[in-house]
């Protein structure tokens, strides 16, 4: 599809339960990506989500979006066609709505991803509290707070710009706005452990409800087994 907020076409893979009828209420899941593109070296976030046959366990309309940069999830300051939060939220949220949602005023929309997408998960929660009920991360940067490693400075651009998304930076103001039942989980590491501790510390500060799973330690891919745990903590009602 063509998108005002992208450079060149991008997609949108949609993965239906299996008995799906649209109007149906299922939960939406938003499964980030963390590449360019259909981008795969670490994994398919959706096919592993198809394999356990967690779109048929909790009855969720699956949904992996592609940006046409490395995606933080953060409209650059300058360049038109590094808006991946207004792509998201313009046009990718939207379009699910309007096809799969029906009548539905407003679809429970879950958030899950590692890495980068981890980080766009949280940030994306925090920012946009009314759009989205719940967000998982496993082994993502969130305590990370200047754009000088990961590709950071293409998206982000300015320290101005990433504050603006910096995950630490929006535990405060929000917390007054989640609520009492946990919407935030972290679930386990590979290599940024530390960034994962970091964060459970600064939301138990500041009061947000939140689950938190230290471990075990995996390999940083999609398929390295944390994915189900997650998918329940987000699918679950309570």
């Amino acid at each position: 599809m063509d998108s005002p907020y992208q450079e060149g076409e991008t997609k949108i893979h949609v993965l239906l339960p299996d008995a799906f009828q649209i109007g149906d209420a299922a939960s939406v899941l938003y499964v980030l990506p963390v590449e360019p593109y259909d981008g795969a070296l670490c994994g398919d976030g959706l096919e592993e989500v198809r394999k356990s046959d967690l779109h048929n366990r909790h009855q969720l309309i699956c949904v992996k979006p592609t940006f046409s940069h490395p995606p933080w999830y953060a409209d650059h300051p300058r360049d038109p066609g590094i808006q991946q939060e207004s792509h998201f939220l313009r046009v990718v949220v939207p379009f699910i709505d309007q096809e799969f949602c029906g009548e539905v005023e407003s679809p429970r929309r879950l958030l899950v991803g590692f890495s980068k997408s981890g980080w766009g998960a949280f940030s994306l929660l925090l920012r946009h509290p009314d759009t989205f009920a719940r967000a998982a991360a496993f082994d993502a940067p969130l305590g990370w707070q200047s754009p000088n490693r990961y590709g950071m400075g293409e998206v982000f651009d300015t320290q101005d710009n990433m504050d603006r998304y910096c995950v630490p930076e929006l535990l405060e103001p929000s917390a007054g706005k989640l609520g009492s039942e946990p919407r935030l989980a972290l679930y386990g590491y590979s290599d940024f452990r530390g960034h994962h501790q970091f964060l459970h510390y600064r939301m138990l500060k500041f009061g947000i409800a939140h689950e938190y799973v230290d471990g075990p330690g995996r390999d940083h891919r999609w398929d390295s087994g944390w994915l189900p745990d997650a998918i329940n903590f987000l699918a679950n009602r309570s």
